[in-house]
């Protein structure tokens, strides 16, 4: 299978400049939060709205005639977004379609601007070979355990709850105890995942290793690139560091960790759509307690 084109190309910031093209106030969250709510003639409004890229005459009168709704209809519709009726909806959505966008402050332009650096390193590292490996790697593993300690450990378990839903047999692991008791049960059915964005995670790194000698497969995640690394992990998956970034310290160090899990997510759930599409319903209704939602 070719895995392709899981990330578009991203436009590279410059440290130092205003990016304001990126922070585009809109309302098409808002239409998709409400979504739920609507009427089947609602939701034909909403899509036109969603999918809408241009600048047209989005007057009540000549929106109805496009859409074969009535004015009446657009009016409910937007009320249901949270407007006083369509024509404030109207003159916040034609905003998107203003050039000077509305401006944002500093402080807020600054965590912004980091993350969308972040992206941007995200991409230049990204393998796409590589996360298929691990997809695949995910699909034959009979056990995975993914571990981490302190905030690495909320990644393992992030991670742990998204495939868990997916029908992945995949247990997080946080304790350094525990690494190292469950180093002794893995054997060449296993997956670990070990999260370490310095790799120098003494319980990571144990389980990871003797799990390798048994024949495991193992995938560190970590913002350093060793060669010590290869004589026990199969796949080193570097993401980036907040180390040499603007304003890192106001960005949570797991935000490009959980980034690359999603890509992994993403690619898994290529391999097998309509299983992994199936499970994540039937884990929706048992939450629901047995209510369909």
């Amino acid at each position: 299978m070719t895995y392709l084109n899981i990330f578009p190309p991203v436009v590279t910031i410059k440290p130092g400049v205003s990016n304001m093209e990126y922070y585009v106030k809109s309302v098409v969250p808002v239409i998709e939060s409400n979504y739920d709510k609507f009427t089947t003639v609602e939701k034909s409004i909403a899509d036109f709205f969603i999918q809408n890229r241009e600048k047209l005459d989005f007057s009540a009168k000549a929106v109805a005639e496009r859409l074969f709704v009535s004015e009446a209809s657009l009016s409910r519709f937007a009320k249901k977004c949270g407007y006083r009726g369509y024509r404030e909806f109207i003159y916040q959505y034609q905003e998107t379609f203003v050039e000077n966008q509305e401006q944002i402050t500093r402080n807020t332009r600054r965590v912004l601007n980091a993350y969308q650096e972040l992206t941007n390193k995200t991409y230049s590292l990204l393998d796409e070979a590589q996360i298929g490996r691990i997809a695949k790697m995910l699909e034959r593993a009979e056990r995975v355990f993914v571990c981490g300690m302190g905030s690495s450990g909320i990644a393992a378990d992030e991670m742990e709850m998204r495939f868990m839903r997916i029908g992945v047999n995949i247990q997080s692991v946080k304790d350094i105890d525990l690494m190292h008791m469950q180093s002794v049960f893995q054997n060449e059915k296993s997956l670990i995942v070990g999260i370490s964005l310095s790799g120098q995670r003494k319980g990571v790194r144990y389980l990871l290793q003797e799990s390798h000698k048994k024949g495991a497969k193992t995938v560190l995640i970590t913002t350093t690139s060793r060669e010590e690394f290869h004589e026990f992990c199969d796949e080193q998956l570097v993401v980036p560091s907040l180390k040499h970034l603007n304003y890192g310290n106001l960005i949570s160090p797991q935000f490009p960790v959980l980034v690359m899990l999603d890509i992994i997510y993403s690619c898994y759930m290529e391999l097998d759509k309509l299983k992994m599409e199936a499970y994540h319903e039937d884990t929706l209704h048992a939450l629901g307690g047995g209510k369909r939602r």
